[in-house]
């Protein structure tokens, strides 16, 4: 697949909210998954560690609002895409006006 190719298939699966199937398809199974700071789990490395990362963030989800993937970015061998979730999370502190 071409890089075009990959980030419109991702961006395809994301909007499907599919991001099982997207690890599964498109990703190494060496991969590495980098957070900012002060994220739990921060850093895992490999399919299995990313999966259950994945697994951990659903459990932590009360409601699911929505969620918006932009279109790729592509440059040569690189692409990017913005998502943004609406979420409500189960442990989340009460919203303060």
């Amino acid at each position: 697949m071409t890089t075009q190719e990959v980030a419109n298939r991702l961006v395809s699966l994301c909007r499907q909210g599919q991001f099982e199937q997207a690890c599964i398809e498109l990703y190494s199974p060496d991969i590495i998954s980098i957070e900012a700071e002060g994220v739990p789990d921060r850093i895992v490395k490999g399919m299995q560690a990313v999966a259950e990362k994945g697994q951990a963030f659903e459990r932590r989800v009360e409601q699911f609002h929505s969620c918006q993937v932009s279109d790729p970015i592509v440059a040569d061998d690189f692409f990017t895409c913005g998502m943004f979730m609406n979420i409500k999370f189960q442990d989340a502190p009460a919203a303060v006006d």
